[in-house]
């Protein structure tokens, strides 16, 4: 399931310069056409874009993401909704005993 209306804002004159590109600013100037929402403008982000609450801080596979520290945190993961984050402080020793268990319970792992 995508979000049909989920849009790449960007920036104003990020057309012109390379380095205001993928960052998004408010247009805050008096009589900017973007602030205005002039027709034909670049679209402003609004309240309307965004995802449906069922869609929401979602993996783009479907499945919620939960953080793992060791191996214990692997038994609370239910595998048909939700997949394994292993976080970055975690060793790397650590790190392959948890993607072994979590093959074992079936649970999927976003970085191995």
């Amino acid at each position: 399931m995508t979000n049909p209306k989920k849009r790449k804002f960007t920036r104003q004159s990020a057309v012109a310069y390379k380095r205001l590109a993928g960052r998004w600013r408010k247009p805050r100037g008096g009589h900017n056409k973007v602030r205005q929402f002039e027709k034909g403008k670049i679209k402003m982000p609004k309240i309307g874009y965004s995802a449906p609450k069922l869609l929401r801080f979602l993996h783009p596979s479907g499945l919620k993401e939960v953080l793992v520290f060791n191996v214990n945190n692997l038994s609370r993961i239910n595998p048909k909704t939700e997949a394994a984050r292993i976080s970055h402080s975690v060793s790397k020793r650590k790190k392959q005993e948890i993607v072994k268990k979590a093959e074992e319970l079936k649970v999927k792992v976003l970085n191995p």
